[in-house]
């Protein structure tokens, strides 16, 4: 069947790859809601996050999480008393850090408005932890946020990559069955593993951090690479 859209994964895919250290990043957000425990309380949010990301793999996408859950669990694992303003003031201090790390591949926007050109719907699943309103806040400031039709973040749904239902959330607002869309990732186990398993054909753009795993229908070294791929399953 002919393709008629095409979803993208963002981290490390429609974002390019970055290798970070979560705890230079949470310590942001520790030292406002306990500058008197910091360290301990940096410690307890890495872990947290990080078992999060160790259950996604290990259950399949089984149950999928927010960043209020993080600060919460790691505040309760540490006795540190939580107030809803310092809370705010923390994450959003904490996304801030993530600025660097951030910024659109700028390769995306010309794929994007070449996809359109050709009557293909576009798609964004994200697995994240992150609220819809710093991912969209990205996305316009880096002007692909009208470039992508239906955008789905896992932080406002049950289940992430690679569940099938994660895959649904995106593909029934694109209005195409999974036999018409392709996804796009840089995760063989979430982005290809999950697609392929519900009958979408699948793009892999690699980086040597993740393991490799179900084979793709294509590999790419950079998003340009891949409107040649999709050209023939769009007739």
């Amino acid at each position: 069947m002919a393709v008629r859209a095409v979803v993208f994964d963002w981290g490390g895919t429609l974002t390019p790859f970055h290798t970070i250290d979560l705890a230079d990043l949470w310590a942001v957000a520790a030292r406002i809601l306990a500058p008197d425990r910091q360290a301990e309380l940096t410690e307890a949010l890495v872990a947290v996050e990080s078992e999060f990301w160790q259950r996604v793999r290990r259950d399949g996408g089984l149950v999928s999480t927010t960043l209020d859950d993080v600060v919460a669990l790691a505040a309760e694992r540490t006795g540190v008393r939580l107030e809803a303003v310092l809370r705010d003031q923390a994450l959003e201090a904490h996304l801030e850090a993530w600025t660097p790390h951030t910024y659109t591949d700028p390769d995306a926007e010309p794929l994007l408005r070449a996809l359109h050109q050709r009557g293909v719907r576009t798609g964004l699943l994200s697995n994240t932890h992150w609220p819809r309103e710093w991912h969209e806040r990205i996305l316009a400031r880096d002007r692909v946020l009208d470039l992508i039709d239906v955008r789905v973040y896992t932080s406002e749904l049950a289940h992430t990559k690679p569940h099938a239902e994660a895959f649904r959330a995106v593909l029934g607002p694109l209005g195409v069955a999974p036999a018409d869309a392709v996804m796009v990732g840089d995760r063989p186990v979430d982005d290809i593993g999950g697609a392929k398993a519900l009958g979408m054909r699948a793009v892999l753009l690699p980086n040597d951090q993740v393991p490799q795993g179900v084979a793709p229908d294509a590999t790419i070294s950079s998003l340009s690479e891949l409107l040649p791929i999709l050209d023939p399953w769009l007739a």
